[in-house]
């Protein structure tokens, strides 16, 4: 199995390679965003604290990850402004994201080079339907000021197998795909599968048997991210890697952050969680203070319906 580790390594050295040959000027210190339409809470206190604060803490870690619900326009913001902030203050940061897939690494590695145009980086790089509005600020932001980004996550296709037929499904895959999933699984029926099963279970017509299909799908993505970022930081020493991904995958400190500290004991880790309400400045956080070690409430729009 020597080449597929060798395969994967050269896939994360990408993304390392181009940073390093960049032009990696800090710059400026990064605007804050208006205050107004969030409220920070550091959640080992419950006090309100500010964006500066937040990126403090940010810079000091070696991996933060930030959980958004996909479709947050406010928290899509924040996450744009502490990649910049982390920016300005350290010169060794790393991008990672749930967003983009293993296997498009070198078309994300052409388009911020400058190699190819951006209409052939999305036509080849599977962009979410929400790009556009949502993640091109962040590619953009990285092309501009010459930060790396990590396509972390698993090729959605294998995802999909392993939902329909489990993890017994990867066993059959060609040498060329099981390059671009993790090398180790761990998908015990813990407290983080009792809240992805409470879930799923809003779902009509889901067995509980169709439910640990989903589950180990969500830990092969859960398994690669961890393995992505890891490998990222043996490879690139003292660099802060900034994930953005579903608040799922690393709420509780479950997912991708406890697989990472599984492979990478005594990480200093950072998570923080967006979470959309109609009014910032009046949010008190209650049981979700477990979620994160920071929570960002945001302004959610008027027209938009609570979300879980």
């Amino acid at each position: 199995m020597r080449s597929l580790h060798s395969y994967r390594s050269v896939v994360i050295l990408s993304a390392v390679v181009l940073g390093a040959c960049s032009s990696r000027s800090a710059g400026p210190a990064a605007p804050q965003p208006a205050s107004a339409d969030h409220r920070v809470v550091e959640s080992s206190t419950g006090a309100v604290t500010d964006f500066r604060a937040l990126v403090d803490r940010a810079v000091a870690a070696e991996v933060v990850f930030f959980g958004e619900l996909h479709d947050d326009a406010g928290t899509h913001r924040l996450q744009r402004a502490l990649l910049d902030a982390a920016a300005a203050r350290r010169g060794d940061v790393v991008l990672a994201l749930e967003m983009f897939e293993r296997d498009v690494q070198p078309v994300l590695d052409a388009y911020l080079a400058g190699r190819i145009t951006e209409a052939e980086f999305l036509e080849k790089s599977r962009p979410w339907p929400n790009y556009a509005t949502d993640y091109r600020p962040l590619i953009e932001l990285a092309k501009e000021r010459g930060i790396p980004v990590l396509a972390a996550n698993v090729p959605r296709r294998i995802a999909a197998q392993v939902s329909r037929g489990g993890l017994d499904t990867l066993q059959a895959l060609p040498e060329a795909d099981r390059a671009f999933v993790a090398r180790e699984f761990q998908c015990p029926r813990d407290t983080y599968y009792d809240r992805f099963a409470a879930t799923m279970s809003g779902h009509p017509g889901l067995t509980e048997a169709m439910i640990f299909r989903f589950y180990e799908a969500q830990c092969v993505k859960d398994e690669t991210m961890a393995e992505s970022v890891v490998e990222l930081l043996k490879a690139r020493p003292g660099a802060l890697v900034i994930h953005m991904n579903g608040s799922f995958h690393s709420d509780y400190g479950s997912g991708v952050p406890e697989r990472v500290r599984r492979r990478r004991p005594g990480s200093r880790i950072l998570t923080l969680t967006g979470i959309p309400v109609a009014d910032p400045a009046n949010a008190v956080p209650g049981e979700e203070r477990s979620r994160a070690d920071f929570l960002l409430y945001t302004k959610r729009p008027q027209e938009s319906a609570p979300q879980k």
